[in-house]
């Protein structure tokens, strides 16, 4: 009897982690409505209570558990579920020439900012989690990333807090210069796409430009997306290089299985449903939003490990490398387009 009722206060405890992360992630969701935070979006709002919340309250220790599952396994569901928002056959068919560019947006935006980072002298896993964020796309680069690199779930917090911030300045930032810029609606497309963090801001800043500029701003953006999986493999190359010479058997890299599920959904969202299986827009519009949820529950995971005293002291340096960075990106990619 004493087994089953510690049994089921684990399993209470477990089910009350996960139902606060949600609740939390609810609470950005309903902060996302009012005017001005529906700029910020609510995976940004929902890290932001969590982090509050840590600060006022503490971590809540009694449903550690429940919030550990929501920060790890529910994170990598949620980037699973991200696969089928790639279309790998519109990426092959139009935009091997945006591939290219691509990958040297991803390839810049790493070394400048790490580079930014050691000049700085500032965190080194959180400049590296920007870097990779601001190169492929956002938050969902970070999560990625973050377990090849044995990164802290406060720093992925951290990184993925950041991130969230200055895409949507960057994004409000584009909307208002473009009336000014002698772009075509393609041209001003092009430059969102290639050059801002996640895809919520790539459409957030691409839309003004009409049809044809968001149209192939996403194409830009999912060209950087297609990149993550080839990125995180090189990382775990290095990595496994990196603790080899170091001769540190404790840090063995593990293999990130779900990237194969990343794979598997992309191919199957590019050439299976709505081709041999029937899928309906209405479908995959509540499939996306599940994974926006997930995604946004994970973050809150993470946001609730995050201390404020160690944020200024973290935080600052690598801000300003990708902020730099965010920056020559936006210069660079603009003169090429």
């Amino acid at each position: 009897m004493a087994n089953n009722a510690g049994v089921q206060s684990s399993a209470g405890k477990w089910i009350g982690g996960v139902a606060f992360t949600f609740f939390i992630a609810l609470l950005g969701y309903l902060l996302a409505m009012v005017p001005g935070f529906d700029r910020v979006g609510q995976l940004a709002c929902a890290i932001i209570i969590a982090i509050i919340y840590r600060q006022f309250f503490g971590y809540p220790e009694i449903i550690r558990s429940g919030i550990g599952f929501s920060s790890k396994r529910l994170l990598r569901a949620a980037i699973i579920l991200y696969g089928l928002k790639l279309n790998i056959d519109v990426v092959l068919n139009d935009g091997l020439g945006l591939l290219a560019r691509d990958a040297g947006v991803i390839l810049f935006a790493i070394l400048l900012t790490v580079w930014l980072a050691k000049v700085f002298k500032a965190n080194h896993t959180i400049s590296l989690l920007l870097g990779v964020g601001t190169g492929v796309c956002g938050a969902a680069a970070i999560a990625a990333v973050a377990p090849i690199i044995k990164a802290k779930d406060e720093d992925t917090a951290i990184g993925v807090g950041i991130i969230a911030m200055m895409g949507t300045i960057f994004a409000i930032g584009y909307t208002i210069i473009r009336p000014i810029l002698p772009m075509t609606p393609v041209e001003y497309g092009t430059w969102s796409g290639s050059s801002l963090h996640e895809v919520a801001h790539v459409a957030l800043a691409a839309a003004p430009g009409g049809e044809n500029a968001l149209a192939i701003a996403l194409l830009a953006k999912l060209g950087r997306v297609f990149l993550l999986v080839p990125l995180c493999f090189i990382l775990i190359y290095f990595m496994k290089r990196k603790n080899k010479s170091s001769e540190q058997p404790d840090t063995k890299v593990e293999f990130p299985w779900f990237l194969v599920g990343f794979i598997i959904l992309s191919i199957l969202g590019s050439y299976v449903f709505g081709h041999s299986i029937p899928v309906s827009d209405d479908v995959m519009n509540i499939v996306f939003a599940i994974t926006n949820w997930l995604l946004t529950a994970a973050m809150v995971g993470l946001g609730l490990n995050v201390s404020l005293r160690d944020l200024r002291t973290k935080a600052l340096k690598p801000l300003i490398a990708m902020a730099i960075t965010s920056v020559c990106l936006s210069v660079i990619v603009y003169f090429i387009v």
